[in-house]
């Protein structure tokens, strides 16, 4: 199995693609920290985010293979099958949800022993306003008989697998419960505008408080299923001991002050964004040092996204001195982030505090 060890990672500012299509482009900027070129993963630079909302050139990307050509149609197969071009799923009518996204792999660079797998930082994560249809009603329309059981996802992505030996496509299943939520859409807006191709345009799959494996991108196909998915994406990743990953485990992250950060004065300030997706983040603890307290949260943007948080601690005056500063998130479910990573065979799920450490200078 190929993967890759740590290494150093650079902020680049790649310029914009042109736009091949008139339901879709590609974002006019990108300024992210990028992991792999080809395919292409990068993460959001959360020093970087500025208010609830990540810009489409700002949030994180995930692929796996090469990005394909968007598909020009939508076939959906239930008990009929009927093909709709983009418009015709725009012309459903839409709904707006702010979701923030996070890959299961967020995390994996800070798990020992290392594991498999692209090696994200904290940054495989943004929160985006997605419009799109409810899957609801595009099931509606094909028709669901009472033996259905799952169903699943077929995104234009496909490429060979060194495990499996042969091309495979994306694919990913949902179960018929899940597939019914209101709140599970097929996206063809991000942030008011058509999905960039690298966000999986012209339409994508988005399940709010679910890891982003089951939002699939660059949708070309959904089917309704009378008996379990086990496809490689289903069966061999996004899994912990044989279980498909779903929900979004609870999470705080600083965001300011950074790792290593030289500070002076009488006041720190901590600031970071909380999320998760069995239930609304309702406490952040934030420590300095040996000093624990709840920081105060403000309001998500919406029920599926984070919620900032801010903690600012008066500093008695002092030699220079190193600080330990961390923050663990609780979620209204009673989950709460461990503090130290519970190992995977695959890295998956890590969610473990992560603290930062600063140094203040004398005054």
């Amino acid at each position: 199995m190929k993967w890759v060890r740590p290494g150093r990672r650079s902020a680049v500012r790649l310029p914009s693609g042109r736009t091949t299509g008139r339901h879709w482009q590609t974002s006019p900027v990108r300024d992210l920290n990028v992991l792999t070129d080809e395919p292409l993963n990068a993460e959001t630079r959360l020093d970087r985010q500025d208010g609830a909302i990540t810009p489409a050139g700002r949030h994180y990307v995930r692929t796996h293979f090469a990005m394909p050509d968007p598909s020009a149609e939508l076939v959906i197969e239930g008990d009929r099958r009927i093909t709709l071009a983009a418009r015709q799923v725009r012309a459903l009518g839409g709904t707006t949800l702010a979701v923030t996204l996070e890959c299961a792999g967020n995390g994996r660079r800070f798990i020992e022993p290392a594991t498999p797998g692209e090696q994200w930082g904290l940054g495989a994560v943004g929160t985006a306003e997605w419009t799109g249809a409810p899957l609801r009603l595009l099931l509606e329309r094909a028709g669901v008989g009472p033996g259905a059981r799952e169903v699943l996802f077929r995104g234009a992505d496909r490429g060979v697998v060194a495990d499996v030996g042969a091309r495979v496509a994306y694919e990913r299943s949902l179960p018929i419960a899940d597939a019914r939520r209101e709140d599970v859409i097929v996206a063809w807006a991000m942030n008011g505008r058509p999905i960039p191709r690298e966000h999986g345009g012209p339409l994508r799959l988005v399940v709010p408080g679910w890891y982003g494996m089951a939002s699939v991108k660059w949708l070309a196909t959904i089917a309704v299923l009378d008996r379990s998915f086990d496809g490689f994406y289903q069966r061999d990743r996004y899994v912990i001991d044989g279980r498909p990953l779903r929900e979004i485990a609870p999470r705080a992250v600083i965001t300011s002050p950074g790792d290593g950060a030289l500070l002076s004065g009488s006041i720190l300030e901590i600031k970071g964004y909380a999320w998760s997706g069995a239930a609304p983040v309702e406490r952040v603890t934030v420590g300095v040092g040996a000093d624990r307290a709840d920081a105060d949260l403000g309001e998500a943007p919406s029920a599926y996204a984070w919620r900032p948080f801010t903690r600012k601690v008066a500093l008695a005056s002092a030699e220079r001195l190193d600080l330990v500063v961390s923050a663990r998130a609780t979620d209204a479910a009673g989950n709460v982030q461990p503090e130290v990573p519970v190992w995977n065979a695959l890295g998956y799920g890590n969610n473990a505090v992560r603290p930062v450490r600063v140094r203040l200078s004398p005054r």
